[in-house]
């Protein structure tokens, strides 16, 4: 089962859930306020190997924006 993002609409929170593909657009609740006022979220990805990107939005890592941070390991 893959994992979705959601943004809570009540709390401004955003929480994943591990839910079948068939209930990924189904309502569900915030893990934080409860609320039920929740959207599925656009998730973004970045993969790497032997140095060279093979998907993602740009070859630095998504805690820094210049992609020479100790956790890039660039």
């Amino acid at each position: 089962m893959p994992i979705y993002e959601y943004a809570c609409l009540d709390c401004g929170r955003r929480f994943e859930a591990l839910r079948a593909m068939k209930d990924a657009d189904t309502p569900i609740a915030c893990s934080h306020c409860r609320g039920d006022r929740t959207t599925r979220q656009l998730s973004v990805f970045f993969a790497q190997s032997g140095g060279k990107a093979l998907a993602g939005t740009s070859p630095s890592c998504g805690s820094c924006s210049s992609g020479a941070c100790s956790t890039c390991g660039h």
